[in-house]
C-alpha cells in the first residue's frame, strides 16, 4: 500500500467513514473506496461488477476475494466502523435489548435524563448518558453504522431524540408504541415542520411482527428488525 493511500485511509477511519481497499492480487493496481463507493485514493479498474461486489462486502462486513470477468483476482478488504446502538429510555425493555445488542456486536449506549431509571446497577457494563437525548446524540455523533431506538413512550424524551436522530446518518431509527401512538407521534412531528421523508425513516411500531408480548420478546423483535435493515 502506498504511503499516501494509507494516510487517506487512516484519516477516513478516524472520522468514522467506512472504507474498502480493492487490490488486484498481482499488484497491478489498488484503489480505496468509501461507503458510498467513491474513489478516495489510488487508481483501479472499477467495473459495475466490482462496485456491486464492494457494496455486498460493506453490507456483509466480510472481506473476500472475487474474480472478475477477465479472470483477475481482486481482494476486497473492508474497514467498517464499529456497530453502535443508542437506546433512548432506561426502561425494562432496554434491560433485555442492551445485552442482546452487545452479543450481536454493538457498542451500546443508554440515554435517559431520568436518574431514577438510569441507574448504573440496572445496566452493568453499559455506557450511560444521563442527559437529554438531543444533547447526547450531539455528543455521540451517530453515523451510518448506528441504530437509534426510542423506548420511553414519553414525547418529552422520545420526540427530541427523533428530531436529533433525523440530523444523523443513522441506518436505523425505531420507536416503541402502537400504531395509534405512532400516528399521534407523526402528527406532532409534522406540526414541528419535519418532512415526511424524514418521518418515514422511523420504524414503528418497533420491531418485526412476531406477536411479541414480554419485554424480552419485544427486545428480540427490535434487534431482529435492526439486523434486517443493516443487512438489507
Amino acid at each position: 500500500m502506498k504511503r499516501d493511500t494509507l494516510a487517506v485511509m487512516q484519516a477516513l477511519r478516524a472520522d468514522g467513514v467506512p472504507v474498502l481497499m480493492a487490490t488486484r492480487t498481482d499488484g497491478a493496481w489498488q484503489v480505496l473506496l468509501d461507503g458510498d463507493l467513491n474513489v478516495r485514493a489510488g487508481m483501479g479498474e472499477l467495473t459495475d461488477e466490482l462496485r456491486e461486489a464492494a457494496r455486498d462486502v460493506f453490507v456483509s462486513d466480510r472481506s473476500r476475494v472475487i474474480t472478475n470477468v477477465a479472470g483477475e483476482a481482486v481482494f476486497l478488504q473492508v474497514f467498517n466502523p464499529p456497530l453502535r446502538m443508542v437506546i433512548v429510555g432506561a426502561v425494562h425493555i432496554a434491560q433485555f435489548l442492551a445485552p442482546m445488542a452487545v452479543l450481536a456486536g454493538y457498542d451500546v449506549t443508554i440515554v435517559d435524563p431520568r436518574r431514577s431509571f438510569a441507574a448504573d446497577e440496572r445496566f452493568p457494563g453499559v455506557a450511560m448518558h444521563k442527559v437529554w437525548p438531543d444533547d447526547a446524540l450531539e455528543e455521540l455523533r451517530p453515523d451510518r453504522r448506528t441504530a437509534i431506538v426510542t423506548l420511553t413512550h414519553d414525547p418529552k424524551i422520545d420526540d427530541p431524540a427523533l428530531l436529533a436522530a433525523f440530523k444523523t446518518d443513522a441506518f436505523y431509527i425505531g420507536s416503541l408504541g402502537s400504531t395509534r401512538t405512532h400516528a399521534k407521534r407523526v402528527e406532532r412531528l409534522q406540526e414541528a415542520g419535519v418532512a415526511d421523508s424524514e418521518i418515514a425513516r422511523i420504524h414503528a411500531p418497533l420491531g418485526l411482527h412476531i406477536h411479541a408480548k414480554s419485554p424480552a420478546e419485544i427486545a428480540l423483535s427490535a434487534l431482529a428488525q435492526v439486523t434486517q435493515v443493516l443487512r438489507a
